[in-house]
């Protein structure tokens, strides 16, 4: 192996070493299943490269199946460990059927090359990364695509390790015909992987800290939503209507129906976080144009200035109406290490008020409007009310036709 093959190897041992102080970081701020994850990322990935390149105090035929062994290992607990921090193996019939067919695999290509050649246990085990990798991918596209950007850093950091997959096993069948380019990409590619992954334990250690934070201190907290404060959304509806155009604005009013009882349940930390999820699915729902903000302890207000598009606020309303209605599990400790083993089940009782507010229609009247329907859309099927001008009546606005399934 060439001098600049070893140097671009030794950077990426030196990106190991600060993803492993950034694990102890993490493990002593309480994210403790954070910092194992990432420590053991780095830790296996680092192995693999270390054995892979001979680094190691065997050689000949025993090296190569030490580098079979190892190649299964790392894709089998690796694997599940992406599985695991994208949420897949959060049902634990789902954990146990994943991790069961996980580990019959391994034995299956482990007992399959140990009657092979040194050189076929070895393209047997880059065949199972291979079985591994795209899987991997599918799952974290699948994330990516539902708005979690743990999703994309997962689709990163897959698709960054498959090349030094490629390019280690290439090495080590063809010890001495391998370009030092290709140590290069590899290096390069590896080093990416541990950034991404180092990525995806912050973004998660992030997402921990801001839910303890907003269950600990509550609604006078604003990371509890993330959102504008209740002062904030004050500013807001005045500064639409004081630039009220001849089309009107658009006001919704999103409320919340169980948010007490839950807290009756379970206490008032897993009520704030019950309000930190639903804060986090309403962003994510709402698009350019709309402004949103808190609006008292248990609704959001959300105001457009183009009720023109009644249509699009329809399905706007219709999608806020279904994303907040999923079941969530929340945590009901203030203990960061215990957030991730949440096992309480709770859905959002969620009605959502739609209303056109003309020019001439006081500020405070157009919100109680909005808000006296989004609690009288708690009876309807589609969770959505809205102001009928022509029979003035509060109405339930259906499903968009096509849209039931």
């Amino acid at each position: 192996m060439g001098t600049l093959a070893t140097a671009f190897w030794g950077a990426y041992f030196g990106a190991v070493s600060l993803s492993l102080v950034a694990a102890l970081i993490a493990f002593t701020r309480s994210a403790r299943r954070v910092a194992l994850t990432g420590s053991l990322a780095a830790a296996l990935s680092a192995l693999y490269v270390l054995v892979y390149l001979g680094w190691v105090p065997v050689q000949g035929d025993l090296l190569m199946r030490l580098q079979a062994v190892l190649a299964v290992v790392c894709a089998s607990v690796l694997g599940l460990l992406l599985f695991r921090l994208l949420g897949l193996l959060r049902d634990r019939a789902v954990a146990r059927r994943v991790t069961g067919g996980m580990v019959l695999l391994a034995v299956a290509v482990l007992l399959s090359g140990s009657f092979t050649s040194q050189e076929g246990g070895l393209l047997l085990a880059a065949g199972m990364a291979w079985l591994v990798i795209p899987a991997a991918f599918a799952v974290s596209v699948r994330s990516a695509r539902l708005g979690g950007r743990l999703g994309w850093f997962a689709v990163s950091g897959v698709a960054s390790m498959s090349i030094p997959v490629v390019g280690l096993t290439w090495f080590a069948l063809n010890r001495d015909q391998t370009p030092s380019w290709v140590h290069a990409v590899s290096a390069t590619a590896a080093t990416a992987y541990l950034v991404t992954m180092a990525s995806a334990m912050w973004e998660r250690y992030a997402y921990l800290r801001d839910v303890r934070e907003a269950m600990v201190y509550g609604p006078a907290y604003d990371p509890i939503t993330r959102m504008r404060t209740h002062a904030e959304t004050g500013a807001m509806v005045g500064d639409a209507f004081a630039r009220l155009g001849s089309d009107g604005v658009a006001v919704v009013v999103v409320s919340i129906a169980n948010l007490q009882a839950l807290e009756q349940l379970h206490g008032r930390a897993a009520c704030n976080h019950g309000l930190f999820l639903c804060a986090s699915r309403l962003r994510r729902s709402v698009p350019p144009g709309i402004e949103a903000g808190r609006l008292g302890d248990d609704a959001f207000l959300l105001m457009s200035r183009r009720p023109a598009r009644v249509d699009h606020l329809n399905d706007v309303a219709h999608e806020i109406a279904r994303r907040l209605s999923k079941p969530v599990l929340l945590g009901t400790s203030q203990d960061l290490a215990a957030l991730e083993a949440s096992r309480t089940e709770w859905m959002a009782e969620v009605g959502v008020g739609v209303l056109v507010a003309p020019p001439g229609m006081r500020p405070g009247v157009a919100i109680a409007g909005a808000r006296a329907m989004s609690r009288t859309a708690w009876s309807y099927a589609s969770r959505v009310a809205w102001y009928d001008a022509g029979s003035r009546q509060i109405t339930e606005l259906p499903l968009p036709a096509g849209a039931a399934g």
